[in-house]
């Protein structure tokens, strides 16, 4: 396939060696707000044009784009590539609100293109493995799970993460949408009902919440799933965990959600606690491996538009009980 990319985004400079590694694809042009940013993106990158003009990249005659822009811009460009008969494969969260997720997921089935989200800690092999483990019963009926991403954001990345609400910034819609994901992902099951507190310690300024903590609220028999969820810009040092609580043990793992593919992973039970070897992996090579078979008509991508619209209603939900005080059902 040929590729444009939407962004020129630090996070599309991770992705592009990983989608390099897969076989015939040709990695065409870039398209930026900022001309300069565009030419240099072009050069250090190896691609052949740098546009501003999204209409005048999409009439190269691209097969797919990668669309790493600020948040509130993933609707209209997403829609605009769909228009010129491009798949999608889009960063999260997939758009600002649900009406415009429903029009993007829409328009994609209309035009009979893919339409995916960049949930890369899908493509975790622990991550896979817990999941198997979780569904194989191997520590009984899961009942709670407590997810850790607390981490610090590097001055190259806070801009408008730390200060522009109209863009999505901010730690709910830049993690929580993640680890939503991924606790879907695991558990298999959708939640119900999320209570978040979100805080300022030092980073976010305004409105724009720096840390966060969650009780999502999943179904599930015997009482469902309770899972806590710590999102922070401000860690420092820290370590990620996620530790999955069943009736008969547990499965603990430590920096696995990160951007590196790799971590540790453990399973305490009757017997004991013993390590699980698990492989660290390029997790954007897997994710878009599966994109480019999924437009070649082989499979789906790991997150489609159906589940990034769903970790996006999480998030939302988290940002509107932070904002009212009080628990909010899921929509």
């Amino acid at each position: 396939m040929r590729w444009g990319f939407i962004g020129a985004s630090n996070i599309a400079e991770r992705v592009i060696p990983s989608l390099r590694k897969i076989a015939g694809q040709e990695l065409v042009a870039v398209c930026s707000r900022n001309a300069a940013r565009a030419a240099q993106f072009a050069a250090q990158q190896g691609l052949a044009s740098a546009h501003t003009d999204l209409a005048e990249m999409l009439a190269l005659g691209l097969d797919a784009v990668y669309i790493s822009s600020t948040n509130e811009q993933h609707a209209g460009q997403t829609l605009a590539a769909l228009d010129a008969g491009c798949h999608v494969l889009c960063e999260k969260p997939l758009a600002m609100s649900l009406s415009d997720a429903a029009q993007m997921i829409d328009r994609a089935q209309a035009v009979d293109r893919v339409l995916a989200t960049n949930h890369h800690l899908r493509a975790s092999a622990l991550h896979g493995l817990v999941r198997q483990r979780v569904a194989d019963g191997a520590i009984g009926r899961v009942h709670g799970v407590q997810v850790s991403h607390a981490v610090f954001l590097p001055p190259h990345l806070q801009g408008w993460r730390i200060d522009a609400p109209g863009a999505g910034g901010g730690v709910v819609l830049d993690i929580l949408v993640h680890d939503a994901d991924l606790l879907r992902f695991l558990l298999q099951t959708e939640p119900q009902r999320i209570t978040t507190v979100t805080r300022q310690h030092g980073l976010g300024h305004g409105t724009v919440e720096d840390s966060a903590m969650s009780l999502i609220e999943f179904d599930g028999p015997g009482g469902g799933i309770l899972a806590q969820t710590h999102e922070s810009f401000v860690a420092q040092h820290a370590a990620t965990r996620l530790h999955v609580l069943g009736t008969e043990g547990a499965l603990y793992a430590e920096g696995s959600l990160t951007q590196a593919g790799g971590g540790r992973l453990w399973l305490r039970d009757a017997s004991g606690e013993r390590e699980i070897a698990v492989p660290t992996v390029d997790l954007y090579e897997i994710g878009c491996g599966a994109f480019v078979r999924a437009c070649a008509g082989d499979g789906a991508p790991l997150a489609t538009g159906v589940d990034g619209e769903r970790s996006m209603a999480i998030a939302l939900a988290g940002l509107a009980s932070a904002s009212s005080g009080r628990s909010v059902q899921i929509d």
